[in-house]
């Protein structure tokens, strides 16, 4: 009966150099997803585009002036949105792990 309520698990503290790696993971992962999607609607619409014209599809445009473009605004997108999740929950851990220490 004791051994079962010897201890409670211990809390792991937050460690600063996971945020990193998390961080990076998320937004290289992130922006090769919108990329890929970008490029794959921009040859669409290309190749839509320059049939309807009557001409040869020209795919550097799908590369050069859609998908890339968008590529560097999803990525700077999560890489802020997720360096701000990322530290808000690193503070809110440390001081969960502070306030359990204290009782």
């Amino acid at each position: 009966m004791l051994s079962s309520m010897a201890s409670a698990p211990a809390a792991r503290a937050p460690r600063w150099y996971a945020i990193p790696v998390r961080v990076a993971l998320v937004t290289f992962i992130g922006t090769l997803l919108s990329f890929s999607v970008s490029l794959l609607f921009a040859i669409f619409g290309t190749v839509i585009l320059a049939s309807l014209h009557g001409v040869h599809p020209d795919m550097r445009t799908a590369y050069r002036h859609i998908a890339l473009p968008l590529a560097l605004v999803a990525g700077s997108v999560i890489l802020v949105s997720m360096l701000v999740t990322e530290i808000r929950h690193y503070r809110q851990a440390r001081t969960l792990t502070a306030i359990e220490r204290l009782s």
